[in-house]
C-alpha cells in the first residue's frame, strides 16, 4: 500500500474525537494547512450521496452557535462603564475595580496563589473522597497510622477487602517511633474501622452485604412512626438475608411472624439501601460521544446528514501555496512543496473518509427504516457482506468505517455496528433478529406478573406462538446481556 493509502484507511478507522486530535494535529505540523471559521468554496465539500433523499449540509446548529458572539453589544457594555471625568491624581484601580483575582488598589496580588476555577473533584476516586475525610476528623497519630491501610483496602464498591490481621500486618510503626511490642491490638483496628464506616457514602467499609446494610439502616433518619418497620427491617437483614436473596417469602412470613403487606413495607425499606455504596462516588472518567451522521425525517423521507459541525473545517493556505515555484530546486522550495503535496493528501483523504461514511449509513438507515419508524422489534438482521456488497466495497473496509463511529437518529444516538446483527429463523420462512428479539423478550418481562414471572422455556414458547423459534439456552443468553434476573429473583409478593 502507498502512504497515502496507508493514511486513508487510517483516517476511516478514527473516532470523531480522534479525528479532530489528528486534524488539529495536522494545522500545527503542516504550514499548508489552515483552519477556517466560515464555510467557503476551499473548504472540504462532500459530494451529495443519495440514498433515500440524503444531504450534506452542515449542523445549522452548530454554525449558529459558534456565529453567536456579539461583539457590538461587548463594545456597548465596555463603554457604558468608562467614567465621564476622572480627577488629575486618580489611578486605573481608583476607577476599574482590578479582575485579577487577590489583587488589591495598592498593586499587590497573590495571584500566583490563585486559581481561576474552583477545583474539580468530579473525577475523584472513593479513596481519594475518604481520605478527604479522614484529614478532616481529629484522631490521634496513632489511630490515623490505623486508618490509611483500612482506607486502601477499601474497594470501589465501598467494601473492605483486607483483613483486620493484614492491616495490623503492614503498619508502619517507625512512623511513630513506635516498638514491635507497642503494635496496637486487634480491638483498636476495629473502633478506627467503625469511625471509618460513618464517613459518606453510608455503608462504606462494610465487610460484607449484610454489615452494609445494617450500617445503612442504622444512619437512616426514621420517623417515629416508622420505628417498628425499621427495627424488623434490622431484623430480617441480620438474620433472614439469605431468604430474602432467594425470594424465599413463605418463610420469612412464617419466622418473622409477619403479614404479606407488612413484610412488603420493610422489604420496601431495605430496596431503599444502596448494596455498592461506593458507586455513588466512583464515576470513573466521563466518556463523550459525537455523532459523525445525524437522521431525520422529513417531508416523509428519512435524510441522512453529516455533522460537519463536528468536524474543524480547513483548507490550503493560498499564500503559502502561491509561494511555491515549480523550476525552483531550493531547499525551501522543496519543504514547501511537500507540505503541499501532503495537505492535499490529507484533505483529499478527509473527502474520502466522508464520502464513505455517508455512503455507508445512507445504506444502513435504507436497510433499517423501519426500526426507525417503530422501534427495537422492527429491526431487520443485516450483516457487513450486505452492506459491502451494496456499497461495492470490502467486508474490512465496513467494518472500519462501523467501528467507534455514531449516528444521531429520533430512537437516540446508536453505533453504526448497532445495527448490525444476527438472525433467527421463522415458522414462515424469515428471518428476525436477534435484537428484535431481545426488544421482545424485554417487553414480555415488563408485562409478566410479579407474583409468576416467566420462565425461559415459557418465554421461548410465547415467541414460538409469535412465529419466531428459539431455544431456551438463546432465551437465557439474551436475558443475561439485557441484565435480566432469572424468574426465580424476579419473583415478587404483589
Amino acid at each position: 500500500m502507498t502512504p497515502q493509502l496507508q493514511q486513508a484507511i487510517r483516517l476511516l478507522q478514527l473516532s470523531t474525537l480522534d479525528l479532530q486530535q489528528e486534524i488539529q494535529e495536522n494545522l500545527e505540523a503542516n504550514p499548508m494547512l489552515e483552519a477556517v471559521d466560515d464555510f467557503s468554496q476551499d473548504d472540504i465539500e462532500i459530494p451529495s450521496q443519495n440514498s433515500q433523499k440524503t444531504t450534506d449540509k452542515a449542523d445549522t446548529e452548530v454554525n449558529d452557535f459558534e456565529n453567536a458572539t456579539d461583539d457590538t453589544q461587548l463594545n456597548e457594555d465596555w463603554n457604558e462603564n468608562i467614567p465621564a471625568e476622572q480627577a488629575s491624581d486618580s489611578s486605573w484601580e481608583d476607577s476599574y475595580p482590578s479582575a485579577t483575582p487577590g489583587s488589591t488598589s495598592s498593586g499587590g496580588s497573590d495571584y500566583d496563589q490563585m486559581e481561576f476555577e474552583a477545583p474539580d473533584h468530579s473525577n475523584d476516586t472513593l479513596t481519594d473522597h475518604l481520605q478527604w475525610q479522614l484529614n478532616l476528623t481529629p484522631m490521634s497519630d496513632l489511630d490515623r497510622l490505623i486508618a490509611e491501610p483500612l482506607i486502601d483496602g477499601i474497594d470501589p464498591d465501598g467494601y473492605l477487602r483486607v483483613s483486620i490481621e493484614d492491616v495490623l500486618g503492614c503498619l508502619e510503626l517507625d512512623r511513630l517511633n513506635l516498638t514491635a511490642e507497642e503494635l496496637p491490638e486487634a480491638e483498636e483496628v476495629e473502633a478506627v474501622l467503625r469511625l471509618i464506616q460513618h464517613f459518606d457514602p453510608p455503608g462504606v467499609g462494610a465487610r460484607d452485604l449484610r454489615e452494609c446494610l445494617l450500617i445503612q439502616l442504622d444512619q437512616l433518619p426514621i420517623p417515629s412512626e416508622s420505628r417498628l418497620r425499621y427495627s424488623q427491617a434490622r431484623q430480617l437483614v441480620n438474620q433472614h438475608l439469605a431468604l430474602l436473596g432467594s425470594r424465599d417469602f413463605k418463610q420469612l412470613l412464617r419466622r418473622m411472624k409477619l403479614k404479606e403487606d407488612e413484610l412488603l413495607e420493610i422489604i420496601a425499606i431495605i430496596q431503599s439501601l444502596n448494596p455498592r455504596p461506593g458507586s455513588l462516588i466512583d464515576y470513573g472518567d466521563p466518556e463523550y460521544v459525537i455523532p459523525d451522521v445525524t437522521v431525520k425525517k422529513e417531508q416523509g423521507a428519512w435524510t441522512v446528514n453529516l455533522n460537519n459541525g463536528a468536524m474543524p473545517k480547513i483548507r490550503i493556505n493560498s499564500d503559502y501555496a502561491d509561494l511555491v515555484k515549480r523550476a525552483d530546486n531550493s531547499t525551501d522550495n522543496l519543504y514547501l512543496k511537500n507540505h503541499l503535496q501532503e495537505a492535499r493528501w490529507f484533505i483529499k483523504s478527509l473527502q474520502s473518509r466522508n464520502e464513505t461514511l455517508l455512503k455507508v449509513s445512507c445504506k444502513i438507515v435504507e436497510h433499517q427504516q423501519d426500526f426507525l419508524e417503530y422501534g427495537e422489534e422492527a429491526m431487520k438482521p443485516l450483516v457487513l457482506a450486505e452492506i459491502a456488497e451494496a456499497v461495492e466495497m470490502h467486508e474490512s473496509t465496513i467494518s472500519r468505517v462501523t467501528t467507534q463511529k455514531f449516528m444521531h437518529t429520533p430512537r437516540g444516538i446508536f453505533e453504526l455496528k448497532y445495527f448490525f446483527s444476527s438472525h433467527v429463523s421463522t415458522v414462515t420462512g424469515g428471518e428476525c433478529s436477534s435484537i428484535a428479539i431481545r426488544a421482545i423478550i424485554k417487553k414480555l418481562v415488563a408485562a409478566e406478573i410479579p407474583t409468576k414471572p416467566l420462565s425461559d422455556s415459557k418465554i421461548a414458547a410465547l415467541l414460538e406462538e409469535q412465529g419466531v423459534q428459539v431455544a431456551r439456552r438463546t432465551i437465557a443468553k439474551y436475558r443475561e446481556a439485557l441484565q435480566i434476573p432469572p424468574s426465580n429473583e424476579r419473583k415478587r409478593l404483589v
